[in-house]
């Protein structure tokens, strides 16, 4: 059957209808918000991963610089440059059985700051079933100075399905003086394996007062959470889980790392004095995901 026949008869049983948002998801607290909803199914088909769903409401936008290939490439991007006060974005994402995928974003998520008190807000859904692959690896979010942001991804992986996760966040507009001066960054991240919890990670950044953030993560400029989990990022956990070992632990290091086992992988915590060395750190240390992947997905990144 021609790769292209059989691409549209995915699409096609992926369904026309939007995806059940209002299912995964509250609505709670989201009255008067700019809604943007996606989905994006990737499938094996004639030997290679192919992206065969890709649709989007403003204001998100996909990209698709790879609809095909070892691993089939998504990269999200936002109209206007950036998240406001009210924007909300869902996405759902499906990786069938033995296919892999990647998914980043264009540039750092700029969340601008919030003058009504509204968050905008980000949430991902993510399937990935028996032998799948995700990789997950946007840039970084920067709140800019009084932003408000909330941030929620869950991932339902099939036993044999492979994770790889980043989520960081930068000081945000450190060259303008703005260093930690959003009012609240919230993230939640949860990891389940054959539909039992495997991973519960939440950072919750909310000042008391003026400049109080900047005090407490001092000397630091970004943040990372690294994970790896499943079959495909074994060798790449054990690589991480190598360098995090090798680094120095001293007072006034300019990076500073931790590593924890969680079910079938692991979790690592980053920090750095410069966004430049966590990123250069972060890229060295889980480069070996080129193998699962087909190709490096942190080139010419951070």
């Amino acid at each position: 059957m021609p790769r292209v026949k059989v691409e549209r008869e995915w699409a096609a049983a992926a369904g026309d209808e939007p995806p059940p948002y209002g299912k995964m998801f509250s609505a709670e607290g989201n009255v008067g918000m700019l809604r943007g909803e996606g989905r994006l199914a990737i499938a094996r088909v004639d030997g290679a991963s192919a992206l065969v769903t890709s649709r989007a409401t403003s204001p998100l936008q996909i990209l698709a610089p790879r609809r095909r290939g070892p691993s089939a490439w998504a990269v999200l991007a936002t109209h206007g440059g950036g998240l406001v006060e009210g924007d909300a974005i869902d996405l759902e994402v499906d990786v069938a059985a033995g296919a892999a995928a990647v998914l980043s974003t264009q540039a750092e998520t700029k969340v601008y700051r919030s003058a009504g008190g509204r968050s905008a807000r980000q949430r991902l859904a993510a399937r990935v079933g028996e032998g799948g692959v995700l990789a997950v690896v946007p840039e970084p979010v920067s709140p800019f100075a009084g932003a408000r942001y909330e941030q929620q991804q869950r991932f339902e992986l099939a036993p044999a399905a492979s994770l790889l996760l980043v989520d960081a966040l930068v000081a945000g507009r450190t060259a303008r003086g703005e260093r930690w001066a959003f009012d609240r960054y919230r993230s939640q991240n949860e990891v389940r394996m054959g539909g039992r919890l495997a991973l519960g990670d939440a950072l919750l950044l909310a000042p008391r007062g003026p400049g109080e953030l900047a005090r407490r993560l001092e000397p630091f400029q970004a943040f990372a959470l690294v994970v790896m989990v499943g079959p495909a990022f074994a060798g790449c956990a054990g690589a991480l889980r190598g360098a995090v070992e090798a680094l120095p632990c001293a007072a006034g290091a300019p990076l500073l790392a931790t590593v924890s086992p969680v079910a079938g992988g692991i979790l690592a915590r980053c920090a750095g004095t410069t966004t430049e060395a966590l990123g250069a750190f972060v890229r060295a240390a889980i480069a070996p995901a080129a193998g699962a992947l087909g190709d490096d997905a942190f080139a010419r990144r951070w």
